[in-house]
């Protein structure tokens, strides 16, 4: 953790109580992390400029808005000099429905977590998209049955 190094205790935990839930409001924070509200609130506000703090987002109940079905894709590329992962990089931006995506050494150039409403809708992306994309060799499929932890973020102590 070489940029950590220059947090202190309460920046940690101001970055644990952000994480844990990003719509405390300074006063709430304040109170957690044993702080009065104006040191809180410019500690937050040099953490964001400085960029611990990437953003603030709503975590979304996938299954309730329609979207039951996952798959991962291992994607294997023909090539990967820097400006063929670039472009399938920036092709892969453009699709809605990989919602992450990671480089990978190993056996797969990426994975991606794909989410769709249906079945079909994600085979057709597959077959239609992924797999007819330029530099695209191959791309291995495996279903999400269910997610056992989703804790986005680092282990902050």
């Amino acid at each position: 953790m070489k940029r950590a190094a220059t947090l202190d205790l309460t920046d940690l935990k101001i970055l644990r109580e952000l994480q844990r839930n990003g719509r405390l409001t300074n006063v709430e924070l304040a109170s957690r992390i044993g702080l009065s509200p104006p040191p809180t609130l410019r500690r937050v506000q040099v953490l964001e400029a400085q960029g611990y703090i990437a953003g603030y987002r709503a975590l979304l109940d996938a299954a309730k808005l329609g979207f039951d079905v996952q798959l991962f894709a291992m994607v294997g590329l023909k090539s990967q000099s820097e400006a063929e992962l670039h472009a399938f990089e920036a092709r892969v931006a453009e699709w809605p429905e990989v919602r992450e995506a990671y480089a990978l050494s190993g056996e797969v150039d990426f994975i991606l977590r794909c989410v769709g409403a249906e079945l079909s809708e994600l085979q057709d992306f597959v077959i239609k998209t992924l797999t007819a994309a330029p530099n695209v060799d191959s791309v291995k499929t495996t279903m999400i049955m269910r997610v056992s932890k989703y804790q986005p973020g680092v282990p902050l102590r």
